[in-house]
Formats: C-alpha cells, sequence, structure tokens
C-alpha cells in the first residue's frame, strides 16, 4: 500500500526542522547559509525545506544524493580511494555552512551486508578531519545542524510495519498533527531544560545501571553537563551526557538491532574492564562489531543517555537510531555511545581546551560514534560526591521530583 504525506504535513515538518532544529532552537537567521543534504529517496520534503530556508531569509545549499551508490563504490574502489580525502571540498563546505539539515531515507539496510568491515571502517576513519572541523565550529557556536527521518517502504517493512504507521509514528513523534508543532517543541524543549537543570545540579559521581543482563557503572567525571532537545536531532527527548570514557566498569545487554553503514548488528552484549570493552559478542553482525572496536578509541564510552516515556510518543521499533535512541514504550530507552563524546557537554568553554586537556577530563576521540540501544526496565541510581545513593531512574522515567522541579 502506497501512502504518502501531505503537505501540510511536510511544510510543517520543515518549519520544525529550520525554524526551531537549528540555532539551538532559535531557528535560523537572516543571510546564513543551510545545507540541504536531501537523498532522492526524500525528494518530496526537499522543496519544503528550500522553501521555508527562503522564506526565513537564509541561502539554501542543495546537496541532492543519490541512494544505493555504496555498494558499488567498496566493490570498484581501490585502497587509495577507499581512504581518499577531499579535504579542500570538504574545508570550504565546513566553512561556508552556519547549518547542515540532513534527512535520513533509507531504501536499503543491508546494502553493504558483505562487504569487508575493514574497509568500511577505513572509509570513516579517513573523514575524521572534517568531523574534527565540524566539532570545532560548532564549539565556537558558529554551527549547527540537525537529522531528520523520512520514512520509506524499505524502512518500514524492516521495522515490521506499513508505511502508512510508519509515517503515523514520525507524525506523532514530531508534533506534526499538532495545530502549532513550534510551539508544542518550545513548550517540550522548556520541560525538559527543567530536567536537565535538575541533574546538573546534582553533585554526582558514578551512575549504576541495573537491569535484564546490566550491572554498570558509570563515572560522570568534573565539568559535565547534561543535554537534551537542543534541536540536533527532531525529534529529540533524549537526556545525555559524556562519561569520563576510563572508567567504565560492568557489562550491558542492549535488545534493539543496530542498523549502522548498511549492516544489522543483533543482541549486543559489551563487558567493560578500566573504561575500554573487553568483550564483544552479538547474535548476528558480530563480524563488524569486532572490526568497529578496532577503530581507535571505539571501544570507549562517548555518551550515555536516558529516554523518559511521559516526553516520547515513540511506541514502535522503527530500524532507525534517530528514533529508537528516543524510543518512549513501556519502559523509556537507555542507549550508549561508542567512541567520540561531546565536547557540548563539557561545562566550560569548549574552545579554551587543547586536545591534551580533553584527555585529562575524559572525553574520548575517535573517528566513530555509535549508538545501542537498550528498551528493557533498568534502575540508574546515582552516588553523590558525598557518597549518598540516590535513584534518578525507574521503570522508564526520571524520578517525578526532578521533572517538577
Amino acid at each position: 500500500m502506497s501512502f504518502h504525506p501531505s503537505s501540510q504535513i511536510l511544510s510543517n515538518y520543515a518549519d520544525i526542522l529550520v525554524n526551531f532544529a537549528l540555532n539551538g532552537g532559535k531557528g535560523v537567521k537572516k543571510g546564513e547559509v543551510v545545507f540541504l543534504q536531501i537523498p532522492e529517496s526524500a525528494k518530496p520534503l526537499l522543496l519544503p525545506l528550500y522553501q521555508t530556508v527562503l522564506k526565513a531569509q537564509a541561502h539554501p545549499i542543495i546537496q541532492y544524493l543519490p541512494v544505493e551508490f555504496e555498494k558499488e563504490f567498496f566493490s570498484l574502489a581501490s585502497d587509495d580511494q577507499i581512504s581518499f580525502f577531499p579535504s579542500l571540498f570538504l574545508k570550504g563546505k565546513i566553512q561556508q555552512a552556519d547549518h547542515i539539515i540532513t534527512i535520513l531515507a533509507e531504501t536499503d539496510l543491508h546494502e553493504l551486508e558483505g562487504v569487508d568491515p575493514l574497509k568500511i571502517m577505513i572509509r570513516n576513519q579517513s573523514l575524521k578531519p572534517y568531523k574534527d572541523w565540524r566539532d570545532l565550529k560548532e564549539s565556537k557556536g558558529k554551527f549547527t545542524w540537525t537529522l531528520g527521518l523520512y520514512g520509506t517502504s524499505a524502512m518500514a517493512k524492516e521495522a515490521g510495519m506499513t508505511i502508512k504507521s510508519c509515517w503515523n509514528q514520525i507524525i506523532r513523534a514530531c508534533y506534526l498533527d499538532d495545530p502549532n508543532p513550534l510551539t508544542r517543541w518550545q513548550t517540550t524543549q522548556s520541560s525538559i531544560r527543567r530536567l536537565t537543570r535538575k541533574l546538573n545540579n546534582l553533585p554526582i559521581d558514578t551512575l549504576h545501571i541495573r537491569g535484564q543482563d546490566t550491572d554498570l557503572t558509570l563515572k560522570l567525571g568534573s565539568h559535565r553537563l547534561w543535554l537534551g532537545c537542543d534541536g540536533r536531532n527532531i525529534p529529540s527527548f533524549e537526556i545525555f551526557t559524556s562519561p569520563d570514557c576510563r572508567y567504565t566498569e560492568g557489562h550491558i545487554f542492549f535488545d534493539q538491532p543496530l542498523y549502522r553503514d548498511g549492516n544489522l548488528v543483533k543482541n549486543i552484549y559489551l563487558e567493560f574492564r578500566q573504561g575500554r570493552v573487553v568483550k564483544a559478542t552479538a547474535s548476528y553482525g558480530e563480524k563488524w562489531l569486532h572490526q568497529m572496536l578496532k577503530v581507535p578509541n571505539a571501544d570507549l564510552i562517548g555518551e550515555f543517555s536516558l529516554t523518559d516515556k511521559r516526553f516520547s510518543r515513540i511506541n514502535h521499533f522503527m530500524a532507525e537510531t534517530l528514533y529508537d535512541e528516543n524510543f518512549g514504550g513501556r519502559f523509556g530507552n537507555c542507549h550508549l555511545a561508542l567512541g567520540s563524546s561531546f565536547h557540548d557537554c563539557y561545562s566550560g568553554n569548549p574552545v579554551k581546551l587543547n586536545k591534551n586537556s580533553w584527555v585529562s577530563l575524559g572525553f574520548n576521540d575517535s573517528a566513530l560514534h555509535t549508538d545501542i540501544i537498550s528498551t528493557t526496565d533498568r534502575i540508574v541510581t546515582a552516588t553523590l560526591k558525598s557518597g549518598k545513593e540516590i535513584t534518578v531512574y525507574q521503570n522508564g522515567q526520571f524520578l517525578p521530583s526532578l521533572l517538577t522541579c
């Protein structure tokens, strides 16, 4: 059965992505440059985005991307081609861009299965300077980005849904059916920011996560911030931080499949000792997982996140990290990201820190950032610097006292 979102829904979607998601919830400004990275499978959303950027008196630059070319690349490319880094082009792009909107719209979620994972990781590592340039400009407050999802038949099928039910999840998650979606997002942002302020006022030393096949301890680290609903993802309900990557201990099981680099990995189990993954298993896609963990510092944690089910309207597996890491459902979700930390989780001015300073604070640096998700029930207990223990998250939600303060 075919389904196409209405022009009003797409217009609302574009309004949220341009006028809320960018500039940390404030939207684009007159004269700014906005790159629109849109795959051909999401073409119906391109015109509304283009129109919305123009109406904001900003400058749209379209990057219209073909789909299902990746397998051809890895089948035909030489080692030199795989590791090639178009430095002049990408440097110019990041210098020119004030914002980037990227739309995800997969047409083959298994496109690279069978490709040597080492080739994929070499390609990912070759692009790290571009990631570093983006991060630096973002740290200076001169660049923002956001991700959105355009539902496709392939994605719906992978998630066991019809295309219409897939789009219903997108519409509800993004408040696209609300009389005033922009105002609704601003209200959600205010609620989540109240919660992050409360968490940031707690002198947390360590976090203990207990649940199904999970017993994990994280050290928050000094000068840390909890963040949420800053516009970098739409939807964005998760509350996250970047813990000290050197002190992760214990084990954790992830019940949600991971789709990454055209590969599927199921039932991931990780054990940590002194920060690093010392054991990793998966019932499917384990070869890709092991190769990913060989990328420098991809075996260290970069992010810890919790989603409060009272915020999220997502109640179905979507086969896309952007949505699955914001899953509400019965127990909310928690996710870890292996790889790079977020510099905006530093409570000071990130521009003033050099590479050695980031290392000394326990912020991880890697070419990768791989989110892995669990939606099973868990209890998260914080040990404060005084030694006092308090439960901060249970039954899929933060304690009511944290949410209402």
